[in-house]
């Protein structure tokens, strides 16, 4: 057996859990920062990203998905309209509600920040070993199936 696995075989799961959820914390943390010079706040590109995530959603729903206060989400959401970037449109079933929509513009900003942070991990990547890169994607694999459990 080589180091790494009996390292990763003897490590308990809530220290590995601590290791693994410090380390995509990090990663996640360096690719957000990895964006295209504008005025988009963070939170602002979330709530456009779980909008295309979710399809038609409220605005109420949205602050549920995004964990913020629905007065928060207000000013989010028109900030986000006033750059073209999300539409409103009226609920279908319920008159004192919207809908709201990524515009092709917001797809196109969400477009151009997804590039900028695959072409900055893409170069990382492009730095590791053949083994680490077979390792990584043998990970993301992994991860993928937990995220949809």
């Amino acid at each position: 057996m080589t180091e790494r696995t009996v390292t990763a075989q003897s490590m308990p799961p809530a220290q590995l859990a601590h290791q693994l959820r410090d380390a995509i914390t990090r990663l996640n943390r360096r690719v957000r920062q990895a964006r295209p010079v504008g005025d988009l706040t963070v939170t602002q590109l979330s709530a456009l990203t779980s909008i295309r995530l979710g399809g038609a959603v409220t605005p109420r729903e949205l602050a549920d998905v995004e964990r913020v206060q629905p007065p928060t989400m207000t000013r989010i959401v028109a900030k986000l309209e006033e750059r073209g970037l999300v539409q409103r449109s009226p609920h279908p079933t319920d008159g004192r509600q919207v809908i709201l929509a990524v515009t092709e513009g917001g797809r196109t900003v969400l477009d151009q920040f997804e590039r900028v942070r695959d072409v900055w991990l893409a170069h990382r990547l492009a730095e590791l070993s053949d083994a680490d890169q077979e390792t990584l994607h043998h990970a993301a694999e992994i991860l993928q199936r937990l995220s949809r459990a």
